[in-house]
């Protein structure tokens, strides 16, 4: 997080908490709204110590980490791990190349979020990756939340860090997680427990967002949102199977055709058993 959001958002965040609006909203009155400017008035709660490690791998899909990466670095006290195995800049199944802050050896050993993103071909060779795997079956059972977004749910179950939990994926691959123990649920954000797993691509501004209010309060996460004007108004209606064109559907399911069955493989050998036949 930079230093200006960082001191915007405290700026903001305290300033709110010490109006007496918050109060008088409450009652549903429409005074106007007094803002003292005061630091110290800041919930103690606001501030955490949080230590989140953010999964860095070739081929990854930006969105996935950058939407929840937003979210995270905006935790007043927390500190954002950007892993990968090596220092080198990570690129991104789009060509965009993310800068790791950490090695997989570096990364603290009890993390408070551990979360993994996903992609396409770059996610499948995550699966098959022992020491992306090991690193993450290492983490994930002292982690106090284990999340993911799209795909990268798959990467944790090929870790073995999904069986009995309910999760979800891409709508395209969310039937794969039975295939790791885990129960396919359709949702944008899916909170099983300690695993919170969000749908494909932009879910991880929801995921982010909703751990937020979690680790804070309402109030933080909403400044949060406010911050970032996040109000979507998509110019088509076209973001889920049920709501876009069937000829849209089926051309990016008939893209997924390949992934699938590619994907299925790789989680057998992760766990060690032969992969089933058919969807």
């Amino acid at each position: 997080m930079t230093n200006e959001r960082r001191n915007f958002l405290r700026a903001a965040t305290a300033a709110l908490a010490a109006s007496p609006w918050l109060a008088r909203a409450s009652q549903g009155t429409s005074t106007p709204v007094t803002v003292e400017h005061d630091i110290s008035a800041m919930p103690a709660s606001w501030t955490g110590k949080e230590q989140i490690g953010m999964l860095l791998y070739p081929g990854m899909t930006a969105l996935d980490f950058v939407g929840p990466q937003y979210m995270f670095a905006g935790l007043m006290g927390a500190t954002v791990h950007h892993v990968a195995k090596t220092m080198e800049p990570v690129v991104s199944d789009s060509r965009l190349a993310l800068m790791p802050t950490a090695t997989l050896a570096e990364c603290p050993r009890d993390l408070d979020i551990l979360f993994v993103p996903g992609g396409g071909a770059g996610t499948i060779a995550a699966m098959q990756d022992a020491e992306l795997l090991a690193f993450l079956a290492d983490r994930g059972p002292r982690a106090k939340l284990v999340t993911s977004v799209c795909t990268g749910s798959l990467v944790l179950g090929a870790a073995g860090l999904l069986q009995g939990y309910k999760a979800t994926s891409h709508w395209a691959t969310r039937s794969l997680l039975t295939d790791v123990g885990a129960i396919p649920v359709e949702g944008r954000v899916v909170h099983d427990r300690n695993r919170i797993t969000g749908a494909g691509v932009s879910a991880g501004l929801d995921m982010g967002l909703t751990i937020v209010g979690l680790l804070r309060d309402a109030v933080y996460a909403q400044s949060m949102q406010l911050l970032a004007e996040y109000a979507p108004e998509p110019p088509f209606n076209a973001g889920t199977p049920r709501t876009a064109p069937p000829a849209v559907t089926a051309m990016l399911t008939e893209m997924f055709k390949d992934f699938d069955p590619q994907a299925r493989a790789a989680l057998a050998a992760a766990r060690g058993a032969k992969a089933p036949s058919g969807r």
